[in-house]
């Protein structure tokens, strides 16, 4: 008897240290960080998420985008210059993007390994900014495109020392919805997704090809 009370006050013991420690995280984590249907976590989670613009919405709508549009272009060793394949690649992402004025995007500059640290930054900044000008060019608004600090050389496809164009590179990706946008005000954010798949099946079946 004395053996399972010695246990048993353990076990509490451990259980009350254990939420001890949970609760002083929690106020050194935002709110909904700690995903707890029991309390508010998940539920606040999912409000943000909802109120930043459409939380498993602006995934899928990425995730669409990387798999019909390539969203990855090189450069040449520290250059920040467009060739003729990154310009045709930058083409279809406008193309992509002009289909969905209510979404916004950003464009992340990246170097392979080569060069210090502080430089390869700077130039990876150059490539988004580089190619969020020529998405400019092609029609998309400005405020559409941001050119966020560049990750630089910290990651890498590639882990190598030496020169790697694959690590010399910008990604464009859907990152949110336009607020101001009265498409949006009641909040149908999967009509946006989805509008394109209509439109693009109705085209499909009202096609004919002579022979």
């Amino acid at each position: 008897m004395k053996t399972a009370s010695i246990i048993t006050l353990a076990a509490l013991a451990v259980s009350a240290c254990s939420s001890e420690n949970t609760t002083a995280l929690s106020w050194r984590q935002p709110a909904g960080a700690f995903l707890d249907e029991g309390q508010f976590g998940n539920p606040t989670m999912n409000n943000i998420q909802a109120h930043q613009g459409g939380g498993e919405y602006i995934a899928g709508l990425n995730s669409r985008f990387s798999s019909e549009v390539e969203p990855t272009i090189t450069f040449d060793f520290d250059s920040s210059r467009l060739d003729a394949a990154s310009r045709a690649t930058l083409v279809q992402q406008a193309t992509w993007i002009r289909q969905f004025p209510e979404v916004r995007f950003r464009v992340y500059g990246h170097t392979d390994l080569v060069g210090s640290t502080t430089y390869n930054k700077a130039l990876g900044m150059r490539r988004a900014n580089t190619a969020v000008s020529f998405l400019v060019s092609q029609g998309i608004e400005r405020s559409r495109l941001e050119a966020v600090v560049s990750f630089g050389e910290t990651q890498p496809i590639i882990v190598s020392e030496g020169r790697e164009r694959r690590n010399r590179r910008t990604v464009t990706e859907v990152t949110g919805f336009v607020q101001s946008n009265p498409a949006l005000l009641n909040g149908k954010y999967a009509d946006v997704i989805f509008r394109e798949y209509v439109t693009s099946a109705t085209s499909a079946h009202g096609t004919t090809t002579s022979q």
